[in-house]
């Protein structure tokens, strides 16, 4: 799972670096990606991110208690009902998508609101229909994860990068606004990504899908009933994004491209939420899901401890170098083509701003899906809707006082660090034996390492600006791989050192690398 994340935010990065040298940033790219915020919403008020996350603990349920034919009964309701709740939201977006894009992206100038609100409506209306497939996708991955089939959903958002890099550089060529050649190839990727292969591998594990509407079934009014609280909440995750945008396009929108800076900035700091935080979240939330249902919660509680001190262990260095290595990593990844000097000085603040809360961007997939392994989503939604009135609080305290763009995006790293303390202290009350002091003790060892590790990666790029083969992005780029790989082997080796426990993972993963390197034996 973390690998295939992984390639898909090597993907993501290679999508934004993509962007940035054919477009720059601009109106053009303001409108395409606040083009996004309309589909964010509609995914969180469908509590598309929830679903999953509510039925993959019932369908658990029923598939590990001898109940398999029950388990796919209430797959098929689910399936039929979402189906057409999520059709008839798309409709009524496609009507309201000027309104829409009024409330979510904002613009304070007059003359450039005339361009810009005519692309982004257009190009929402091409995205709109995807979110038929991520919501029914979803579906279809919590079932594959319940069976322990990890490797088809992890093909999906890499298909969907796949799509927009293709729309880009191809279909943006046929096209009177470029960038809707993105919004077409991300519509083609999510379908193709999310709906035909996880089908086609459905098909395989013995798909029974029968048309049914039978909303009196216990299981489907449990699933039902656990994604309640995520539609009516407003949970720091699930909306994070689409508030993001708002106050960074009613704040900074009438200086050109700066929405475009937010969320470039934000989805380097998101690439090691997805490799790390999300990966892990999704591969132990069927094994959490199958103790509670199974009531073995020793080895719950053993695993929660085990999947939050790795995590901890992997993010703190690379937040590290986010820190303190901005412009490094921002010139690295997107300064080429129209992307310029000026546009990575702009970036810098906000990504260091954002990198401070990666650890705890990373931890809160793994706790939230913890609750919702024991089929408790009203708590952690109300925690996190706190967290969200945090984050809001200090936004319009940022924009209304006209404070530097860096403290909007600070904002989101204090909200997120205050909603993993809640969380863990929340879920020490449901989890007997619960001992939070080895996360404290592994976040403090791996910060100490982190020092000299980031230190490595910012003094050898220092060294390497006096060769020119940094002028080529490609030489540059792969110099950039190089030194974090350098600085990521500092720090495993001081952690080894340390006698931590973590650093073994990493044992495990080269050890099983080299027996499959390994030819047969003859």
């Amino acid at each position: 799972m973390a690998a295939s994340i992984f390639l898909s935010r090597i993907l993501g990065l290679v999508r934004e670096a993509v962007i940035t040298g054919q477009f720059g940033n601009s109106t053009l790219t303001d409108a395409y990606f606040a083009a996004f915020s309309i589909p964010d919403l509609l995914f969180y008020l469908v509590a598309g991110g929830a679903l999953s996350s509510a039925f993959i603990p019932v369908f658990s349920e029923y598939l590990h208690t001898d109940r398999e034919d029950e388990a796919w009964h209430i797959f098929s309701v689910v399936l039929t009902l979402m189906s057409i709740i999520v059709a008839i939201f798309i409709a009524v977006a496609m009507v309201f998508t000027p309104l829409l894009i009024q409330i979510t992206a904002p613009q304070t100038d007059p003359s450039k609101a005339a361009e810009f609100y005519p692309m982004a409506v257009m190009m929402a209306r091409i995205v709109l229909p995807a979110q038929f497939a991520f919501f029914i996708g979803g579906i279809l991955f919590g079932t594959l994860y319940s069976r322990n089939i990890f490797t088809v959903p992890g093909l999906g958002p890499n298909i969907y990068n796949i799509g927009i890099i293709f729309g880009a550089l191809v279909l943006s060529q046929f096209m009177l606004v470029p960038t809707a050649g993105m919004s077409w190839g991300a519509t083609i990727g999510a379908f193709i990504g999310n709906l035909l292969i996880p089908l086609i591998a459905m098909r395989s594990i013995g798909l029974k899908y029968k048309f049914s509407l039978d909303t009196k079934h216990p299981g489907v009014r449990k699933v039902f009933r656990l994604m309640a609280p995520v539609v009516f909440g407003l949970s720091l995750p699930g909306v994070f994004a689409l508030f993001l945008v708002a106050f960074s396009s009613w704040g900074y929108g009438e200086k050109s491209g700066f929405i475009s800076s937010f969320r470039q900035a934000n989805t380097l700091m998101q690439a090691p939420l997805g490799v790390f935080g999300q990966s892990m979240a999704l591969a132990v939330f069927p094994a959490l899901s199958q103790f509670f249902a199974q009531k073995n919660m020793d080895m719950f509680r053993d695993q929660l401890i085990k999947t939050l001190r790795s995590v901890i262990y992997l993010t703190v260095p690379v937040s590290f170098i986010l820190i303190f290595a901005s412009s490094d990593v921002i010139r690295l990844v997107y300064q080429h083509g129209r992307f310029t000097a000026e546009d990575t000085a702009r970036m810098a603040p906000l990504l260091t701003a954002f990198a401070i809360g990666v650890p705890f961007w990373c931890l809160q997939p793994i706790l939230m899906r913890a609750f919702f392994a024991i089929q408790n989503t009203l708590r952690p939604i109300l925690l996190g809707t706190l967290a969200t009135a945090i984050f809001l609080a200090i936004s319009f305290a940022v924009v209304t006082t006209n404070q530097a763009p860096y403290a909007l995006a600070l904002g989101g790293s204090v909200a997120a660090i205050a909603l993993v303390i809640l969380l863990i202290k929340s879920i020490a009350k449901e989890v007997p034996g619960l001992n939070t002091a080895p996360l404290l003790k592994t976040a403090v060892k791996a910060s100490v390492a982190a020092i000299p590790s980031t230190a490595v990666f910012w003094g050898i790029f220092r060294l390497s600006e006096r060769f020119p083969s940094l002028d080529n992005k490609y030489a540059a780029l792969a110099l950039g791989l190089l030194f974090g790989l350098i600085s990521l082997w500092v720090y495993y080796f001081i952690t080894k050192f340390f006698k931590m426990p973590e650093s073994a993972y990493l044992d495990r993963v080269a050890n099983r690398i080299n027996k499959k390197s390994k030819p047969e034996p003859n």
